[in-house]
């Protein structure tokens, strides 16, 4: 009994049960995937992350364990295929900032949702967010009423951005105050 709970199988926790270049290639490919799925199915920009978009999460990397790493069993296979994962991310990047006339591909596009004053209701649905919802940001920006905001965009981070109408300046009367030289 002691022997089962002090045992350590060194080979099996270092030894790669299957190929390095096979575990690779299947992080690979699986990233890529993941990474199309996500930039142009799934494409939600909010940055707020509610309880349904962490579960979602948890069952895709449940659902892609599997495919990434074949039921991997070794330290060093995990360490792969992690390292694969974050190579391909840093690579992303790369290219994201490095090449810009591919850089669509990596980001999405600022979308409109309010324009002189008012809301752009197709984007706003395309991007599933209501009137309450944009209101409630813009008043976290000190902005109380729809028409005060020239611009409003869903930003690529998820945040959205404002641009008000600015105030016009009060022009001072030429009248002298009394008691004023």
């Amino acid at each position: 009994m002691l022997d089962k709970l002090f045992n350590v199988e060194w080979a099996e926790l270092f030894i790669p049960a299957h190929s390095v270049a096979e575990m690779v290639v299947r992080g690979t490919l699986m990233y890529l995937a993941l990474f199309l799925i996500f930039r142009f199915i799934v494409n939600r920009q909010r940055s707020a992350i509610g309880i349904s978009d962490v579960l979602v999460i948890v069952l895709i990397a449940d659902a892609a364990q599997n495919a990434f790493a074949k039921e991997y069993r070794s330290i060093t296979e995990g360490v792969v295929l992690v390292l694969t994962i974050i190579l391909w991310d840093l690579c992303l990047d790369w290219l994201e900032y490095h090449c810009r006339p591919i850089a669509w591909l990596f980001r999405s596009p600022p979308v409109c949702l309010v324009r002189d004053g008012r809301f752009i209701v197709s984007a706003m649905r395309s991007e599933m967010l209501t009137r309450d919802e944009v209101l409630a940001q813009a008043r976290e920006n000190g902005i109380q009423r729809v028409n005060q905001i020239k611009l409003a965009q869903m930003e690529p981070s998820g945040s959205i951005s404002f641009i008000t109408y600015e105030k016009k300046p009060q022009r001072r009367s030429k009248k002298k105050m009394p008691g004023a030289s």
